[in-house]
C-alpha cells in the first residue's frame, strides 16, 4: 500500500496544532509540591514548586491541588485572572510574602475563585506600605473557607470588587494581628455583597470589620475581638446584618457613622471601651442582644425593633 507524504505531512501539522491548542487551554487539574519544579506540566506526576506555576498551567474553572505541606510563594503577589479552585486538604498550604500582597483576584465578571484552606502570612512590610492578604480586585464570585491571613500592613482580607454585585463568602476563616484594618469591603462606586460565617476578626490595630459604601454584609456565628479600633465598623449607604455574634474588647463594639444600617439578632457587646458608637446610623434590634460589660455601659438608641419571624 502506497502512503501518500503530503497526508502524512498534513496530519503531522494537524496533530501538532491540536497538541498546542490543547496545551493553551491548561489541565483540568494541577498538582503542587514542596518538592517540585516550575519546570513540570503541574500534572500529579510532575508537580509544580508555586502556587503561581500551577495556575498558569490550569484550564479556567479547573482545580490546584497540593501534595504536601510547605511555603508555595515565590518572590512575587499570585495574581488569579480567571475561574478556579485552589484546595489544600490534608496539608498546610503556607504563603510567606514580604512587602507584598499575597493573593490578587482580578478575573472576570462571570469568574468563581475558591481559596480553601490557605495559611497566608506576610513576613512584614515597609513602614507605610499597602499591602493585603487577600485583594478581590475584580470577578464575579469569590469564596475563601478555612483559610487564616496574618499580619498585612493595610488590610488582611479586601473585597472591593469592580464588578457590579460582586459576591464574597468567607467561611471558617481567621483573620489576625493585621496591622491595619482586618476585613474590608470597599466596593469603588458598585455593590458588593459579603456573607461570613464562623469568622474571626482578631488582633488588629485598627477596626475589624469595615463596611463602606456599596457594601451589604451579612454576617453569621462570628468573632471580633481585641481590635483596636471598632469591632464593627460601617459608613453609608452600606447594610450590615449580625446574627449570633460576639463582638468584645475591641476599642469600640459597634460604629455606625451616616447612612450606615445594622440588623442585629442574638449579638452579645461585651467588654468594649465603648460599646456602641451609632448616632450617626440606624440601629435595629430584634429584641435579643445583650450589652454587658462595656466600660461606657451606654445604652445605644435604637431606631427600630424588628419583631422575630
Amino acid at each position: 500500500m502506497r502512503i501518500n507524504a503530503a497526508s502524512v505531512s498534513l496530519s503531522v501539522i494537524l496533530f501538532a496544532a491540536a497538541v498546542q491548542l490543547n496545551a493553551g487551554s491548561g489541565l483540568p487539574h494541577t498538582w503542587v509540591s514542596a518538592t517540585g519544579d516550575d519546570g513540570n506540566t503541574c500534572a500529579f506526576a510532575q508537580p509544580c514548586l508555586t502556587l503561581a506555576a500551577a495556575i498558569e498551567a490550569t484550564a479556567a474553572g479547573g482545580e490546584v491541588s497540593f501534595m504536601n505541606s510547605g511555603d508555595f510563594a515565590a518572590a512575587a503577589t499570585v495574581t488569579i485572572t480567571k475561574s478556579i479552585i485552589i484546595a489544600a486538604t490534608g496539608v498546610q498550604a503556607g504563603f510567606l510574602t514580604k512587602d507584598l500582597d499575597g493573593i490578587v483576584i482580578n478575573a472576570g465578571a462571570d469568574d468563581v475563585v475558591v481559596l480553601r484552606g490557605l495559611d497566608i502570612v506576610s513576613q512584614g512590610s515597609t513602614a507605610g506600605a499597602d499591602h493585603r492578604g487577600i485583594k478581590f480586585e475584580a470577578g464575579g464570585v469569590l469564596f475563601v473557607e478555612d483559610c487564616r491571613v496574618t499580619g498585612f500592613t493595610k488590610r488582611g482580607i479586601s473585597i472591593e470588587s469592580s464588578t457590579d454585585n460582586a459576591k464574597a463568602f468567607i467561611s471558617n476563616t481567621i483573620v489576625r494581628n493585621q496591622t491595619n484594618n482586618g476585613i474590608v469591603i470597599n466596593p469603588p462606586s458598585v455593590n458588593n455583597v459579603v456573607v461570613m460565617d464562623h469568622v474571626q476578626v482578631v488582633n488588629s490595630t485598627a477596626i475589624g470589620l469595615a463596611v463602606n459604601p456599596g457594601g451589604r454584609v451579612d454576617v453569621t456565628n462570628s468573632t471580633f475581638s481585641h481590635n483596636a479600633g471598632a469591632g464593627v465598623w460601617a459608613t453609608g449607604p452600606a447594610a450590615l446584618s449580625l446574627e449570633s455574634s460576639l463582638i468584645t474588647d475591641n476599642g469600640v463594639g459597634l460604629e455606625l457613622l451616616a447612612g450606615a444600617a445594622a440588623r442585629l439578632s442574638n449579638v452579645n457587646v461585651a467588654g468594649n471601651t465603648i460599646g456602641f458608637s451609632t448616632a450617626g446610623g440606624a440601629l435595629n434590634s430584634f429584641g435579643n442582644n445583650h450589652a454587658t460589660g462595656n466600660t461606657d455601659n451606654a445604652v445605644p438608641t435604637i431606631n427600630t425593633h424588628l419583631s422575630p419571624l
